[in-house]
């Protein structure tokens, strides 16, 4: 019999909707079927989560060794951080120190349980950048987001992040920059190594021969130079070094037309060229409201950091404050993170 792969799941900040969203997910029998999850948070948080989505049935087990998990359907194993002092006076939906160590302490621990072997991937629920950062200044530490966090503490140097939306993906040669320097990051070498990163990717998810699609950085991609030379400076070099290496890299394409395209199956995966390029059309797909019922029908997505040692998947979305203690968050995305985790640990 296959082992499953054992996915460590952050609980996220405890102000948000990470721990509801994480029981509902891990309601679905299905799902032990296929791996052994293993939440990484406070079990007080995940008692309060029960709660809120009205799971009573749902045990929850804390541990604090990976080998105590019965990684069995109706438990939710929690790697137990003792985070929260007072869960009744923890206030959700709301920015906070205490909230914002929490995220951060469960990401970093995530990340030494897989450095160690000790578990086969990574799912990320959503942090708030504000609380994380407002933790750890007294400590003199700033991180952008989980993508940064990841690339430190597993040192690497190389790395990029994808938006997925079942075949749709994107990557971005950079990311949590102003729009003025991400366009001075558009550089050959770095546009070089995203389109690499693109194509192991790919390749990683069982696609024999990526076509890589490059967006241009300017409108209608530079028109020769006509609005921008950053086409024809640093982009084609980058493309044509890539077909060197025998990447089927195509472009540079006007981005205004490069994601219909990508719909249309003429590319696997594209790279944009900063944050918002690549992630409006990705949540434009993926986040669907309801105007007659005035409720998000679908909000899908998953976050994933290429170029590290370990796999780490995320939902794309944020804490979602507003709703969370509601028991009305969707869990879809956390569950296509975890999906898309165990493609890439198979």
């Amino acid at each position: 019999m296959k082992k499953r792969p054992i996915i460590g799941i952050t609980m996220g900040d405890p102000a948000g909707s990470g721990p509801e969203i994480t029981v509902k997910a891990l309601s679905d029998a299905s799902l032990y079927e296929r791996c052994c999850p293993l939440v990484v948070g406070d079990a007080k948080i995940l008692e309060q989560a029960k709660k809120f989505v009205s799971h009573p049935e749902i045990r929850i087990h804390s541990v604090t060794d990976v080998s105590d998990a019965l990684f069995e359907y109706g438990t939710i194993d929690v790697y137990h951080l003792d985070l929260i002092d007072d869960v009744k006076k923890f206030k959700i939906g709301e920015v906070s120190k205490e909230g914002g160590r929490a995220a951060f302490e469960c990401v970093r621990t995530v990340i030494e349980l897989a450095m160690e072997r000790k578990i086969d991937a990574t799912v990320t629920n959503a942090l708030n950048k504000e609380a994380m950062n407002l933790a750890l200044a007294d400590e003199g530490k700033h991180f952008d987001g989980h993508t940064e966090i990841y690339a430190v503490y597993t040192h690497t140097k190389k790395y990029t992040m994808m938006l997925a939306h079942h075949d749709f993906r994107v990557v971005h040669v950079s990311t949590h920059v102003s729009l003025r320097e991400a366009c001075d990051r558009v550089k050959k070498d770095r546009v070089l190594e995203v389109i690499e990163l693109a194509y192991q990717a790919c390749r990683n998810l069982g696609i024999e021969h990526p076509k890589v699609g490059v967006c241009g950085l300017n409108p209608h991609a530079g028109e020769n130079g006509l609005f921008g030379r950053e086409e024809i400076d640093e982009i084609i070099p980058a493309i044509n070094e890539a077909k060197a290496k025998g990447i089927d890299a195509i472009g540079p394409l006007p981005p205004d037309s490069a994601f219909s395209q990508m719909r249309g199956g003429w590319y696997d995966i594209v790279v944009c060229m900063y944050h918002d390029q690549g992630h409006i059309p990705t949540k434009t797909i993926g986040f669907v409201y309801d105007r007659q019922k005035q409720t998000w029908k679908a909000v899908e997505g998953v976050n994933i950091t290429l170029g590290l040692p370990i796999i780490r998947t995320s939902v794309d979305h944020g804490t979602d404050f507003a709703h969370a203690g509601k028991g009305e968050s969707n869990e879809l995305s956390l569950v296509n993170a975890i999906d898309y985790a165990l493609r890439m640990a198979e």
